[in-house]
């Protein structure tokens, strides 16, 4: 089927509630909204939330990947030919990822509509649903609480929280969540570079007495071989973010003894879903766990981030909690959230139809 035509639209949208991480707080999102038409009627959609702090994209630099003066190679293009494609959008812009995903989700959901099918039964099915975490800010110990229980009482059992402004307060909040829940929830921490080595050698014991599930990215990117000092049984609950970006840095993460347990993999921060599976395979080869996660995102790319998680026997976590902290959103459909577990629908392609503008 061919590319006969394609949209893009830029969006403002205002969050929920914000939230604060390590560097930032965050109260809106910008976003590009990618619309592929093809044949029979069939809509290939995609978006891009682009973050600069974390990948260099700014969200000018997206937008100006996006203009339609730059995307006539997709015009007339063949689905059939879906690796030809993707190289090509690869080579084209290989500064902006979250660009480069939105383009990449859209072509992947218009070749997966054309055969009937949903993307990740032809990608390879492995999981059939996933329990996601929902995400918990820096804030007081009693807003944490209060948080805390509202997304218990909606069914979610596997909380992520922010750490790493301070390490005695990270400590304090997350022995208030276990002694409040027990064992009845999940917790898992994300610090956002916040911590020091020896911070991380400190909290790692915290981590064992509150049975931590996993850190995410404790120290800053640049000194990805820093954990290497720890013991084992530590490394193996790190995830890999920040440091982790693309394939390359998944072989070099791979390499023995490896630094980090589980890579985080983003669509926004590889690129789409072609590059996120050439990640996971290398994961997979290396004996690594994959956690897929996201920025502030539409439900258009974290059904591809699903789609591509449950594609992969490598998966174990899943953080795909980004569309439910927006206030309105462009499309609806490609998921379903039941009591904290994520599973794809039966629709073709992404599952994700066009919400009015």
């Amino acid at each position: 089927m061919k590319i006969r035509d394609l949209e893009v639209r830029a969006l403002d949208v205002p969050l929920s509630r914000p939230y604060t991480i390590a560097f930032k707080t965050f109260t809106a999102v910008e976003m590009m909204a990618v619309r592929l038409s093809g044949e029979r009627g069939l809509v290939g959609l995609g978006s891009a939330s682009p973050e600069p702090a974390v990948t260099g994209e700014s969200f000018t630099a997206c937008g100006a990947a996006l203009e339609p003066e730059g995307l006539a190679f997709l015009r007339g293009a063949d689905t059939d030919r879906l690796p030809e494609i993707c190289a090509q959008i690869e080579r084209r812009f290989p500064n902006a990822p979250a660009a480069r995903a939105a383009l990449d989700m859209a072509v992947h959901d218009l070749w997966a509509q054309e055969r009937g099918r949903p993307l990740v039964d032809l990608l390879g099915r492995a999981h059939d649903s996933l329990p996601t975490s929902i995400t918990i800010g820096i804030k007081p110990a009693a807003e944490t609480l209060e948080e805390a229980h509202e997304y218990v009482g909606r069914g979610f059992r596997v909380l992520k929280v922010k750490t790493g402004q301070s390490l005695a307060e990270d400590v304090h909040r997350l022995r208030l969540l276990r002694r409040t829940f027990g064992e009845a929830i999940v917790i898992r921490v994300d610090a956002n570079q916040g911590y020091t080595l020896e911070e991380l050698r400190s909290f790692a014991g915290s981590a064992r007495e509150l049975a931590i599930e996993l850190i995410e990215q404790p120290i800053p990117a640049k000194d990805w071989q820093a954990p290497r000092s720890l013991a084992e049984s530590d490394r193996r609950i790190l995830a890999a973010d920040e440091s982790m970006q693309r394939p390359a840095d998944a072989l070099r993460l791979a390499q023995h003894p490896a630094p980090f347990g589980i890579f985080n993999i983003k669509l926004m921060k590889c690129g789409g879903i072609r590059p996120a599976l050439r990640i996971a395979a290398i994961a997979q080869a290396a004996g690594i766990d994959l956690m897929w996660g996201c920025m502030d995102e539409s439900r258009i790319s974290i059904a591809a981030a699903l789609h591509a998680a449950f594609a992969s026997p490598a998966t174990r976590y899943l953080d795909l909690d980004g569309s439910l902290d927006l206030a309105r959103d462009v499309a609806q459909g490609g998921f379903v959230i039941e009591r904290g577990r994520m599973r794809t629908t039966d629709a073709p392609g992404l599952g994700v139809t066009p919400l009015p503008p």
